[in-house]
């Protein structure tokens, strides 16, 4: 709570300031998922024919999963950093373990598939399979970091609501 104190934020600020991070985190991986949907829209524009394949293009996947991809590159470098400050300001050291170093690995997956964009627009088939590949494994990263994350926030709670 540090942060809160060093703020100078009222009660219930600091409850928010608290939890910030896993609800902006839990968000993003919700941004991730849907980012996933809609690149598979986009990618089946490949494999589809006629008035389908049509349809798939005026719904222009391609700008949107674009979009999506950037605005998921943002939360999840600020969500990076600004888990590591929270953690840092309330207990004044940062805690390495699993949850850390996945929250660092993915940072870092997530930068690497946003440097993929560049080389997909060539039309590089290794560059889609990788940035695909890439994902998937975010992913399932992401979904196990939540559980890591929701096993530090039940020790938070259970620590605001300790009956001295």
């Amino acid at each position: 709570m540090i942060v809160a104190s060093i703020l100078g934020l009222s009660e219930p600020f600091k409850s928010i300031a608290t939890f910030a991070h896993p609800v902006l985190m839990l968000l993003t991986l919700f941004l991730a998922l849907y980012a996933g949907y809609v690149g598979w829209q986009y990618r089946r524009i490949r494999s589809t024919e006629g008035e389908e394949r049509k349809a798939l293009i005026a719904k222009r996947y391609n700008i949107l999963h674009h979009k999506l991809g950037s605005i998921f590159l943002v939360l999840m470098v600020a969500g990076a950093v600004g888990g590591m400050a929270a953690t840092y300001n309330d207990s004044g050291k940062l805690f390495v373990g699993p949850h850390l170093l996945a929250g660092l690995g993915l940072a870092f997956l997530a930068a690497l598939s946003a440097a993929l964009a560049p080389i997909m627009q060539q039309g590089k088939e290794w560059a889609r399979v990788t940035h695909i590949t890439v994902n998937t494994v975010l992913v399932g990263v992401f979904a196990w970091q939540t559980l890591t994350g929701w096993q530090i926030v039940q020790r938070i709670l259970e620590s605001m609501f300790k009956v001295a």
